[in-house]
C-alpha cells in the first residue's frame, strides 16, 4: 500500500475510536435553570422520597400505574422532543461517556448503548386533558443535558415494552446530591 493509503486507514480509524461520533456534533443548548411561570406549576418541590431508578421502573411498572422514577436527561444526541415537554432519561447506574474519551455528546452514553433499551424512558409532561404540553422542556422546566431528574407521573407501555410517563411532577435533583 502507498503512504497515502495508509494515512487515509488510520484517519478513518481515528474518526471511529470512541464513540463513533463526528467531531462536529450539536452542543447542549442552554437551559435558563429557571423554570417558565407554567413549568413552576409542574416542579415538585420536594424529591420524592419513593423514587426508583429507571430501569426497576420499566421491569416492574404495568401500564397505567402510578410511578416515582429518577434518571439523567440523556439517552441520545439530542434527547430533547423539539417544541415539546418530552425527552429521555436514563438510569443513574449508567456512566455517561466523558469528552476525553472521544464523545462530544456525553449525555448519548454512546459508550454503552449496548445497555440503553433496558434502562431508558421517555418523560411527557400532560396537560389536564393528558395531551403533551407544547413548549420545550428547556424553556419550561428549564432543563439541561445530564441533569438528574425525579418524575412523578403514570407509566405508559407500547407493544415492545417501552415506558413513557406520562407526567405531571418533575424534580431536580441538586448536582451535589446527584453524584
Amino acid at each position: 500500500m502507498s503512504n497515502g493509503t495508509w494515512t487515509a486507514l488510520i484517519l478513518l480509524a481515528l474518526a471511529t475510536v470512541g464513540c463513533a461520533k463526528p467531531i462536529t456534533a450539536p452542543a447542549p443548548q442552554a437551559a435558563s435553570g429557571t423554570p417558565s411561570d407554567a413549568g413552576r406549576e409542574m416542579m415538585l418541590h420536594e424529591q420524592p422520597a419513593d423514587a426508583k431508578p429507571v430501569a426497576d421502573v420499566r421491569e416492574s411498572a404495568e401500564d397505567g400505574v402510578e410511578v416515582t422514577i429518577l434518571g439523567r436527561i440523556g439517552g441520545g444526541t439530542n434527547p430533547w422532543v423539539e417544541g415539546r415537554a418530552a425527552f429521555t432519561i436514563v438510569d443513574p447506574k449508567l456512566e455517561a461517556c466523558q469528552p476525553g474519551e472521544g464523545c462530544p455528546t456525553p449525555w448519548d452514553y454512546c459508550c454503552v448503548t449496548d445497555q440503553l433499551p433496558k434502562n431508558r424512558a421517555m418523560i411527557k409532561m400532560v396537560d389536564a386533558a393528558g395531551g403533551t404540553v407544547e413548549q420545550d422542556a428547556r424553556k419550561l422546566l428549564g432543563l439541561k443535558e445530564l441533569q438528574t431528574v425525579v418524575v412523578k407521573g403514570k407509566a405508559k407501555r407500547d407493544e415492545a415494552g417501552n415506558l413513557t410517563v406520562l407526567a405531571s411532577g418533575v424534580f431536580v435533583v441538586p448536582e451535589t446530591e446527584a453524584k
